[in-house]
């Protein structure tokens, strides 16, 4: 959960949840657990719920940037894609290249294979 991008509509919704059932779900979905215990806790009384409720407004207040700064680690969903379309493409001609190479007889079948695999492995 920690590694995984968060979705602001999804905080919202469990932030939103909490004012009616348990409050501090979108702590824990953000990867604030101190603070979702704390709401879990405190649940007895109508402070996280309030908490909740602003929270939940304060996440629908914010751009896609400015969620993604604070609980994304600054990393947005077009940024990424856009990062493995132009990796793709990258070792796509890396690939092309090193089998030219192969062709023309400038490196070995051996060569060729142990090249290919390391630039594989950097994929995964």
């Amino acid at each position: 959960m920690l590694t995984k991008r968060k979705s602001r509509s999804v905080a919202a919704i469990l932030a939103f949840s909490g004012t009616l059932t348990v409050s501090g779900l979108h702590k824990f979905y953000l990867g604030q657990p101190f603070w979702g215990l704390l709401y879990v806790l405190l649940s007895w009384t109508p402070i996280p719920k309030v908490a909740s409720a602003i929270e939940g407004v304060w996440y629908l207040a914010q751009d896609e940037e400015a969620f993604d700064r604070n609980f994304n680690f600054g990393k947005s969903a077009i940024k990424n894609s856009q990062q493995v379309s132009n990796n793709v493409g990258a070792m796509a001609e890396a690939l092309r290249e090193l089998d030219a190479l192969r062709q023309d007889g400038l490196i070995s079948e051996y060569e060729f294979e142990q090249k290919r695999r390391q630039l594989l492995d950097q994929i995964s």
